[in-house]
């Protein structure tokens, strides 16, 4: 998209303006102010993942409610492939709030979280704010983040038990 503008609409402006067309002036002037506006997005680095096998998948919450095994309550989804033991998930669009994001290395690729004896977990998992679990997976408040708008970076340690 900024390639276009460089190359298409900026001389198109330009020519414009010479000419006299403001009806083009301004259809490029809010062209080149829309491309400079950034939705709100919740940027996720995911590192210590232990191979580059199969993907990881993210979930972002907006409410304790299944949170962080319920992958159907999060009020959105993402996936990432893995290079180098490092992931990330983006989830453009996100209204401000008070959120939590649960990860999982999905190492088979069969999109669930498998599971040992009493629901430990045989992947690698993490949190937001790297909140840990006491006897069970952590609680949406220890990961919560407030979020404002913009931009917001969150990096998560996934850790295997």
């Amino acid at each position: 998209m900024l390639r276009m503008l460089n190359t298409v609409l900026i001389p198109l402006l330009a020519k414009a303006a010479r000419s006299g067309a403001p009806a083009l002036f301004a259809m490029a002037a809010v062209c080149i102010a829309h491309e400079q506006v950034s939705p709100n997005l919740v940027h996720v680095e995911i590192n210590g993942l232990h191979s580059d096998k199969g993907q990881v998948m993210c979930a972002l919450f907006s409410s304790a409610a299944g949170y962080p095994k319920d992958y159907g309550k999060a009020i959105a989804r993402a996936k990432s492939e893995i290079a180098g033991g490092q992931a990330v998930c983006e989830f453009p669009g996100v209204s401000a709030g008070t959120y939590a994001v649960a990860v999982f290395h999905d190492e088979n690729s069969n999109g669930k979280l498998d599971t040992k004896f009493m629901g430990i977990p045989r992947e690698g998992v993490g949190a937001s704010n790297n909140a840990k679990g006491h006897f069970g997976p952590p609680k949406f408040d220890a990961a919560a983040f407030r979020f404002s708008g913009g931009r917001f970076e969150i990096k998560i340690q996934v850790t295997y038990l």
